[in-house]
């Protein structure tokens, strides 16, 4: 339907309320000739006459009572949905998309996913947990969350909300029986445990004098799985180089020791992702919020003696 005819209709459902062109005017904010235009624009179009009119007052004609129903029930449906737009520019509704990497999401963002979930009962959310590269865009996606360096993409504006380390480290008893490397060279002594990623395994990077040192070689275990690496690590089966949002509860309560701290790297961003739109949803506004929010004084598996 054109702007024009509803235009027309609203004028049409104004008069007929109003019981007059001058009346239904003051409420449009329109002329009485324009009242009128539209009234008979309505009529031409429709090939049928909708109102009976005298100098004093107007009354429908058959056609116009039966058109009359229809229009006032169109624009009444035309409010309800400016309504609920209007109310989903200011409060989190619909279904909220977001990605995270598997262990990072489970333990630290699907917590804040419930909380928000029952701050908003009208709110639905998509998640997924992989460590697979997710396309935001082409996957639609509301937000990621990253770790470390990003790839440039104009589709996509980036939000720093923490910054997480790398660590290498290992359970007392298996340092106790196997000893404590003094530099990265020492780990081709040791029992090494790498994780083996969704494209390839990750070699360990260590900060020297000389400069970046990889360090790579047989891992006397390989996984696919960051929670089963640790769960190998507090068992005692070797040496592990793992962020600290998995390891730090376990290095704080000394289940796990780090070694060679200090050839650390530098901390590596965490990263809200979000396709770059001119205004963003509520929902997603609100997630980043209380991310923002709860990590205001540093997020929870920061390690300040690293």
């Amino acid at each position: 339907m054109e702007l024009n005819s509803i235009n027309d209709i609203a004028a049409f459902v104004a008069a007929v309320r109003a019981g007059s062109y001058t009346r239904a005017a003051v409420t449009l904010g329109l002329t009485r000739s324009a009242v009128g235009k539209s009234i008979v624009r309505l009529e031409t179009r429709l090939g049928v006459r909708l109102l009976n009119r005298t100098t004093r007052s107007l009354s429908l004609t058959d056609e116009g009572r039966i058109m009359y129903e229809r229009c006032r029930q169109i624009l009444e449906d035309l409010e309800e949905v400016d309504s609920t737009m209007a109310l989903r520019r200011v409060v989190p509704t619909g279904r909220l998309k977001l990605t995270a990497s598997q262990s990072f999401g489970q333990r630290h963002i699907l917590p804040l996913v419930g909380e928000y979930l029952r701050q908003w009962p009208e709110l639905q959310a998509d998640v997924s947990f992989s460590d697979r590269y997710v396309d935001i865009v082409e996957e639609g996606f509301d937000i990621a969350i990253r770790i470390g360096d990003e790839r440039d993409d104009s589709r996509l504006l980036s939000r720093t909300i923490g910054w997480q380390q790398v660590v290498t480290c290992a359970s007392a008893e298996y340092l106790q029986r196997k000893g404590i490397p003094q530099r990265p060279e020492d780990l081709f002594n040791h029992d090494n445990l790498f994780l083996a990623g969704v494209m390839r395994r990750r070699d360990w990077k260590f900060k020297t004098p000389e400069g970046i040192y990889s360090f790579d070689c047989p891992g006397r275990l390989n996984i696919d799985s960051a929670e089963a690496m640790r769960e190998s690590a507090l068992a005692g089966f070797g040496i592990i180089n793992m962020p600290t949002y998995l390891t730090a509860e376990d290095i704080k309560a000394g289940r796990l020791v780090p070694v060679l701290a200090a050839f650390n790297m530098e901390p590596e961003p965490i990263r809200l992702l979000y396709p770059s739109k001119q205004h963003l949803s509520p929902r997603i506004r609100g997630f980043i919020d209380l991310l923002v929010e709860r990590w205001a004084d540093g997020v929870p598996w920061h390690l300040p003696n690293l």
